[in-house]
């Protein structure tokens, strides 16, 4: 099991009368190599939980096992590490340093890596070739278009080839033909044997997934696997 959750809570502002359940004992199971979407409209608490099981934030009650690690009992630095190692991260926003050209951006999470200098930018140029933008290494964000950029921000989460991609909204800025271009990119990444979250409100996006987790309030009301086209 890779990802085994129980009983898990988010609650701010908890014995208060503005007390939120963001997370209201959600209980979710996730083996290697499944591409699963976890679905909802705004303020269902999709974001909280892929938040929570990205070690970006802890629950308030619950357990939390990440490939058989109780990940609620790390510390920051430890939860920082585990983020780098296994996680890769993309994001509606992109989330991409406007200083930095596109090579520069992809290197970065292999600095925090520690991979050598030396293998540092043969290992991005390879991502961003992975992605079709290794003619745009040298540019920065602001010369390239949003489907260029959020390219170059899948390039820079598999950098470091992590068993794990979670994908918050990842079509939400795009066209529908570059958003096209991104869910294929993430479905070869399932092929290869890479764990997939995709994140969504939409569910013509979600029926990319093989899995459809679906959330309200806070809470799992639906989860089925489901036939899809492409495989």
């Amino acid at each position: 099991m890779l990802i085994d959750i129980r009983d898990l809570y988010k609650i701010y502002n908890e014995g208060k009368e503005s007390e939120v359940r963001a997370l209201d004992g959600v209980s979710l199971q996730i083996d290697k190599g499944e591409f699963v979407a976890i679905v909802g409209q705004s303020g269902s608490g999709k974001s909280t939980l892929m938040n929570v099981l990205g070690c970006l934030d802890i629950p308030t009650y619950g357990e939390y096992y990440l490939d058989g690690t109780d990940v609620t009992s790390l510390s920051d630095k430890e939860l920082a590490r585990i983020r780098n190692r296994e996680i890769g991260f993309i994001f509606q926003g992109y989330n991409l340093i406007q200083e930095l050209d596109a090579l520069e951006n992809v290197t970065l999470p292999l600095i925090y890596r520690g991979v050598s200098v030396f293998d540092r930018e043969d290992m991005a140029m390879e991502a961003l070739a992975r992605v079709g933008m290794e003619d745009r290494a040298h540019h920065r964000p602001s010369e390239m278009s949003g489907g260029q950029q959020q390219r170059v921000a899948i390039a820079r989460a598999i950098a470091t080839r992590p068993p794990i991609i979670m994908a918050d909204e990842p079509t939400g800025a795009l066209d529908s033909k570059t958003g096209r271009h991104v869910l294929e990119i993430l479905r070869e990444l399932y092929r290869e044997g890479t764990t997939i979250l995709l994140i969504t409100h939409d569910d013509s996006i979600a029926a990319t997934a093989r899995r459809v987790v679906r959330l309200s309030d806070g809470r799992v009301i639906a989860d089925h696997p489901q036939e899809v086209e492409w495989e």
